[in-house]
């Protein structure tokens, strides 16, 4: 009577094994290792502490930008109010920057 190899971890016995292990009644031993961490499972602990520290690092980034921006658009108003001169309405005459005095 031929019977294949029981289970799921078999297919790695040798079939000559097997069938000589069935033919003569003798047992098959089947050592399988298991990997039984101990202390910190360091992926699981390093991965949140990763993408925290991107996320920090680009909020910054963003914050550095904008504060660039605005530095920009300031300078740009103040070239452009400078410019343009006294700005007058219904006789009331507002000059929006200070022109140099030398």
């Amino acid at each position: 009577m031929h019977r294949d190899p029981p289970g799921i971890i078999a297919p790695h016995i040798p079939a000559d094994d097997w069938r000589r292990a069935e033919a003569t009644g003798a047992a098959i031993v089947i050592v399988v290792q298991t990997t039984d961490r101990t202390g910190i499972p360091w992926q699981r602990v390093l991965i949140p502490f990763a993408v925290a520290g991107a996320a920090a690092l680009g909020t910054w980034g963003l914050v550095v930008a904008l504060c660039a921006l605005f530095d920009a658009a300031a300078h740009a108003v103040t070239i452009i109010a400078g410019a343009t001169g006294p700005i007058g309405v219904g006789g009331i005459t507002l000059k929006l920057a200070r022109g140099k005095t030398h």
